[in-house]
């Protein structure tokens, strides 16, 4: 049966690194069918390339600036793509195997990277396409990735048919409204589908709740002031306050840096707002 070529996203930062990528590439080629698609030198324009061009096969390097591989492959395992690449780490570093095998990568390569070595690498990849389709393939991805600590330094969003990455340093609030959260940073808000519950036992030591359907980062709290006129609906409220929920009470309200909107603070996290607060 003749196989299908492999197209390749090469993903470094490190431009040396790329050229030989690509050089052994073609070294290959007459013993292994396979291609170079495109080249990457950070996370944010693999991401755009994967989803734009589909590659079958991704050699991604482990240390980046900014976001490292293991963290670039999260996010391609979490994007809605119609097809995900086959992921083999290239490094210097022996240390992460352990971690590149725990998210199901197909390989792992040590830098300088031998033209056999790879051309094994792909071989395998091959027969693994052969007799896998892909959804098996991302499922053993997805579980495997529930395995690994998650320290994410971005959160990941699919616009008009792009994934942006926002990072975690530069959000200054998420609100819950209907089935989205809102990822509101100082310059513009963002829409995801994760819930806050999972973002608060993921980022709890960035963001604190200040109500059921808001959290804040810890360091853009600048302060409360007295609010009136909050209803209690608004309020994160045991059932029997709920049942007066037309009438009108004092409140507080968190001030937000680099920002003129204004967060409600519930009654059970005033005790930890206030805490927070120098």
């Amino acid at each position: 049966m003749t196989m299908t070529s492999l197209r390749i996203l090469i993903v470094d930062d490190e431009a040396p690194a790329r050229v030989r990528m690509k050089t052994l590439i073609g070294d290959i080629q007459e013993n292994c069918a396979c291609e170079l698609l495109d080249e990457a030198a950070d996370g944010q324009t693999a991401l755009d390339i994967i989803v734009d061009k589909q590659p079958d096969v991704v050699l991604l390097d482990v240390q980046m600036p900014g976001m490292t591989g293991i963290e670039l492959a999260q996010h391609i395992a979490n994007a809605e793509l119609s097809v995900r690449p086959s992921i083999i780490f290239v490094t210097a570093y022996d240390e992460y195997a352990l971690q590149a095998f725990e998210v199901h990568a197909m390989d792992y390569l040590l830098k300088p990277v031998k033209a056999s070595r790879l051309q094994d690498a792909l071989v395998r990849i091959q027969a693994f396409r052969q007799q896998n389709n892909a959804q098996i393939q991302q499922e053993k991805l997805r579980e495997s990735l529930k395995t690994i600590p998650k320290v994410r330094q971005n959160f990941s969003v699919l616009e008009k048919n792009r994934v942006l990455l926002i990072p975690v340093r530069d959000v200054l609030f998420l609100k819950a409204e209907q089935k989205y959260v809102t990822i509101q940073t100082s310059s513009r808000a963002y829409l995801t589908e994760e819930s806050l519950v999972s973002i608060e036992s993921e980022l709890g030591e960035v963001f604190v709740r200040a109500h059921r359907n808001a959290l804040i980062a810890r360091n853009a709290i600048l302060g409360v002031e007295r609010a009136v006129h909050i209803s209690e609906t608004d309020l994160d409220l045991d059932k029997q306050d709920k049942q007066e929920s037309e009438k009108v009470i004092d409140s507080w309200q968190v001030i937000v840096h680099g920002s003129d909107e204004r967060l409600p603070i519930s009654r059970r996290q005033w005790p930890v707002i206030k805490s927070l607060v120098r």
